[in-house]
């Protein structure tokens, strides 16, 4: 949702495209062939999001992350397994492992880095995981581009509307360029997109009734989540004086810049389609 005047740079829009369109066209196969394709796409991801969460911690190579990555490996399987009471007890014996590791290797490493450590497997694998929930339910091969044009295009909306009319701040101490005019026009703009996609594919849902008004009233409430996490990875970065997560793609920043809003938006697609079978 960034907003404001930017010099423009060619060289680096060169970059941002080409790398969009990469992840577009891996998106896109691995989310129309689904089952273990999305399932690895999304598992993937995830974890890249969670290395790049530690590093910003300094615990990507401490103990404290080893044991973080476990217990987000032990998530997926159970995950993959469909074995939901086992992914509970996969986070809570990580968070206990976390724990007396934090103990066993005090001073070394403090609560902050220990705290960090058990959530980061919550942040990044649990609720990216939803990107798989979503594909998983009937109509899910339509269904789960919501998250992406919800997410991304609250973002892209934002920024339109941020450039044209935004004056006040949202949250200047977190994110200075982001606005409350750039905020609504991001939620209009996403339940204008889920209005427009639901015109073009909502003949094929088999279980959404009156897909165009669900479409948009899921993608306003998604885009609306959708900002506190991009000013949730924003507020960490900030606290911890980094500019971007990485560098993995290029013209983006890392997996937690690019899906910072998407971590928010996946389980609220999924609850709100399953509670109220929309």
């Amino acid at each position: 949702m960034g907003e404001g005047k930017r010099k423009f740079d060619k060289k680096n829009l060169t970059k941002r495209i080409l790398s969009a369109c990469v992840l577009v066209i891996l998106f896109a196969s691995a989310g129309i062939a689904g089952g273990w394709y999305w399932f690895a796409l999304t598992a993937v991801i995830s974890l890249l999001g969670l290395f790049e969460f530690y590093r910003v911690y300094g615990i990507h190579k401490d103990v404290l992350g080893f044991l973080g990555y476990l217990t987000a490996a032990a998530f997926l399987l159970f995950t993959a397994l469909d074995r939901m009471q086992l992914q509970l007890v996969s986070l809570l014996f990580g968070f206990m492992l976390i724990m007396t590791a934090y103990v066993f290797t005090y001073p070394k490493n403090d609560a902050g880095k220990a705290m960090a450590a058990a959530f980061g497997p919550v942040y990044t694998v649990v609720m990216l995981s939803y990107m798989y929930r979503v594909r998983m339910l009937p109509d899910g091969l339509y269904l789960v581009w919501l998250i992406f044009t919800a997410s991304w295009g609250t973002d892209v909306c934002a920024y339109i509307f941020g450039i044209l009319f935004g004056k006040r701040k949202l949250a200047p101490e977190l994110s200075p360029k982001k606005s409350i005019a750039g905020a609504v026009g991001g939620v209009l703009g996403a339940a204008g997109l889920g209005a427009v996609y639901a015109l073009i594919f909502g003949r094929y849902f088999n279980n959404v009734h009156h897909p165009v008004l669900a479409c948009a009233v899921l993608s306003a409430a998604a885009g609306l989540i959708s900002m506190t996490g991009d000013l949730l990875a924003s507020a960490f970065k900030r606290e911890h004086g980094v500019k971007d997560y990485s560098q993995l793609i290029p013209g983006h920043g890392g997996i937690l810049d690019r899906f910072d809003s998407v971590i928010f938006v996946s389980p609220i697609i999924f609850y709100i389609l399953y509670f109220f079978r929309v």
